[in-house]
């Protein structure tokens, strides 16, 4: 006689699994406080700074609930992702009001990651804009004694003023700047669109010596000579390179999740064929990816744009020199 069965699991095992198959929900694992690692997910769920209306606090969860979507195997770059040492860090818990304390949680938080994990990449979810200020506080104090470059995908500059909203997601390059954390000539913008900037601002990135790609640019000349001229010019007697991407570079047909959507942006394609040459390039140290809103998604698309951005990311760290 046969002996009945349950099929109760918990739900994370309840679901469809091919035994031939890995995915990147399984791959990356919270991480036990020990193991030496590659790379590392931290999220920091900030949106308050945004000045539009914007949920990118849930962020760094929608984009770990899409993990779930994607596998570790890449035909297009030849190779599987599932041996490579990268687990999730958890979130930087925010305070609920203090922006600036949120930010100094921010700063601190990485200071002792690095501390800890020397050699590690981390891959940075946010939250608004803003969150690269700090970020980019911690990286300068990883090198300090070196210069760092900043390679910026964005629709935006990023350098408004303090003055009209204090500090905000549209001001971390303008306190980059300001407080000599990075000099312009190391800091590369691609991705600057028309009509979303004004003049004045354009102005301040260029007397500070910042270079600026344009989306057209981009467009026109092709993102391979672009970025070669960009990983030149921020990596010029700098110790490493950090990489900002603002998920609303990308055109709105593809991402329409973001705050501040718009039409003339760059092409998915041209940024992960980016972010992959980025990824295998032994200088670039951290990444973040920041800008997306949630809650004005279409079926989660863009946050799981931003997991193939993060996974191109990661396949060029998988051929990375020893």
């Amino acid at each position: 006689m046969n002996e009945k069965q349950s099929f109760l699991k918990p739900p994370e095992q309840a679901g469809f699994r091919d035994h031939l198959e890995t995915k990147v929900a399984h791959w990356i694992r919270q991480w036990d406080g020990h193991e030496q690692l590659l790379a590392g997910i931290v999220g920091v769920p900030l949106s308050k700074p945004s000045i539009s209306i914007s949920s990118a606090s849930t962020t760094p969860a929608a984009i770990r609930t899409a993990f779930k979507s994607f596998t570790t195997y890449s035909m297009e770059y030849g190779v599987d992702l599932q041996e490579m040492a990268v687990r999730d860090l958890g979130d930087i818990h925010m305070h609920v009001t203090d922006i600036a304390e949120c930010h100094r949680r921010i700063e601190e938080s990485l200071n002792v990651l690095y501390h800890e994990q020397p050699s590690l990449v981390p891959i940075i979810l946010g939250g608004d804009h803003s969150i690269t200020y700090p970020s980019i506080q911690a990286f300068s104090r990883r090198y300090e004694g070196k210069k760092v470059g900043i390679i910026h995908f964005d629709a935006h500059h990023d350098v408004r003023n303090f003055e009209d909203g204090g500090v905000t997601n549209g001001t971390p390059f303008r306190g980059i700047l300001e407080s000599d954390l990075v000099e312009g000539q190391h800091i590369v913008q691609i991705g600057i669109r028309g009509f979303m900037n004004s003049k004045p601002y354009h102005d301040y990135v260029k007397s500070k010596g910042v270079h600026v790609y344009s989306a057209r640019d981009v467009r026109r000349m092709g993102i391979d000579p672009i970025l070669d001229q960009a990983i030149a010019l921020a990596g010029s007697g700098t110790e490493a390179i950090y990489v900002s991407f603002d998920v609303d570079v990308i055109d709105q047909a593809f991402a329409p999740g973001c705050p501040a959507v718009g039409t003339g942006g760059m092409h998915p394609w041209d940024a992960l064929d980016a972010l992959h040459r980025l990824g295998a390039l032994p200088q670039v140290k951290g990444i973040d990816f920041v800008c997306i809103d949630p809650s004005v998604d279409v079926r989660n698309v863009t946050s799981r744009l931003a997991v193939q951005f993060m996974l191109s990311f990661l396949a060029g760290m998988a051929i990375r020199p020893a």
